[in-house]
């Protein structure tokens, strides 16, 4: 834990806070840490549930990454269109980015194998979730730009695989 000097030190340099509001605020965090103090090995025992979660996880390998340029009906503009494929023991994953006129994206993904996988997406505004078609395909739309990163959850034999791909840009 920061100490109660330099606890609000970047909001007070950003001109955010005055040293009144600093005074408060760690004011208000001695009374939390004296009535209600982080209990002893709770940061450890989380760090260890984290890790056994992440020892039950599939992470995709970014296999290729492709970007096009396509005239905008009605102008002159040209939008860029990426395509990436993530590929990992239990799917392989290919997801097409265009960008839309309100300066959000559309995701349109396939996932291979794909009937009724679980699909999130974890962006800079949060997640969202949907479920694959019988195809593997699914669409994610006005979403964010910025880095994210897809879960897949993948029905197998053995029960449920989570598979995890690599943050990029959308």
């Amino acid at each position: 834990m920061s100490t109660p000097d330099s606890a609000a030190e970047p909001e007070l340099a950003a001109g955010l806070l005055d040293p009144s509001d600093a005074a408060l605020f760690n004011s208000i965090r001695a009374v939390y840490d004296e009535r209600d103090p982080v209990p002893d090995g709770l940061v450890e025992r989380i760090q260890f549930e984290l890790t056994l979660d992440a020892l039950h996880t599939e992470v995709a390998t970014l296999m290729q990454l492709e970007s096009a340029t396509a005239g905008v009906r009605g102008g002159s503009a040209t939008e860029s269109v990426r395509t990436v494929t993530f590929t990992s023991d239990s799917l392989t994953t290919m997801v097409t980015i265009t960008p839309q006129p309100d300066r959000t994206v559309r995701v349109d993904g396939w996932a291979a194998p794909g009937a009724g996988v679980r699909v999130e997406l974890l962006g800079s505004d949060g997640s969202q979730e949907t479920t694959a078609d019988e195809d593997g395909r699914f669409v994610f739309e006005g979403v964010r730009p910025g880095l994210a990163k897809f879960v897949l959850y993948v029905l197998k034999e053995g029960g449920l695989a989570t598979v995890v791909s690599p943050a990029i840009e959308l």
